[in-house]
């Protein structure tokens, strides 16, 4: 079966650090880097070393229906049950984010590295390896991969996806109930035609990335009109 099709991820890469010695193992993903509202936020996840830890895991995904892939390919319920699944055997897990002014100030780039960077370190002690989709993090305490669609082929990276997009989804739906133009609980902030004209009708508001080139423009003509 294509690793895209699998309900559940292979271990290979977290079984590699294993066989390594390195026992604490962590996935780590990123959502909302693209977008021009709203924060960047990333999670992580540290699936068990341990045969039956493990084993418990997939039988309650399985047992929970749970698909467990690149978050933007499931259903905001199926995504829920992945994270009630992991939240209730205790799985370790943390949740970053950086704030819209961080980015503006930084660059989107190095918000990036920093939301990465503090869910890995803070979601338990002593993790010896990090795995992450796509991206190098320099500044681990430990060692790591970058591995390329790593949320279709590990599980750990799998999981932080779900997570992590679980989190800013719910962001971004209680901004929409302070900003109802927008609708951001549609787009979640990104770039659709139905943002743009937001944009263009109303304006930024104080959670748009002035950084970004659509949200620069549109305060432009505010600022002109």
């Amino acid at each position: 079966m294509p690793p895209s099709r699998r309900p559940i991820p292979a271990l290979v890469w977290e079984r590699r650090a294993w066989r390594a010695g390195k026992l604490v193992v962590a996935g780590v993903d990123e959502v909302g880097r693209g977008a021009w509202a709203g924060p960047l936020v990333a999670a992580a996840v540290v699936v068990p070393a341990e045969p039956s830890a493990r084993a418990q895991l997939t039988r309650a995904l399985n047992r929970a229906g749970a698909v467990v892939r690149d978050s933007k390919q499931l259903s905001a319920a199926q995504r829920s049950r992945v994270v009630e699944v992991v939240q209730g055997l205790g799985i370790p897990m943390a949740i970053s984010e950086v704030s819209v002014e961080i980015i503006d100030q930084v660059g989107v780039g190095r918000a990036n590295k920093l939301a990465l960077r503090e869910a890995a370190s803070t979601v338990r002690p002593g993790v010896d390896h990090v795995l992450v989709d796509a991206f190098e993090v320099p500044g681990l305490n430990c060692t790591h991969d970058a591995i390329v669609h790593g949320d279709s082929v590990s599980l750990s990276i799998a999981l932080a996806s779900i997570i992590a997009k679980t989190h800013r989804d719910q962001i971004m739906t209680e901004m929409a109930e302070e900003w109802p133009v927008y609708q951001f609980q549609r787009h979640k902030g990104y770039g659709t035609a139905a943002h743009r004209l937001a944009l263009a009708t109303y304006g930024p508001t104080p959670h748009h990335r002035t950084s970004f080139a659509p949200v620069a423009e549109s305060l432009a003509d505010v600022v002109a009109n």
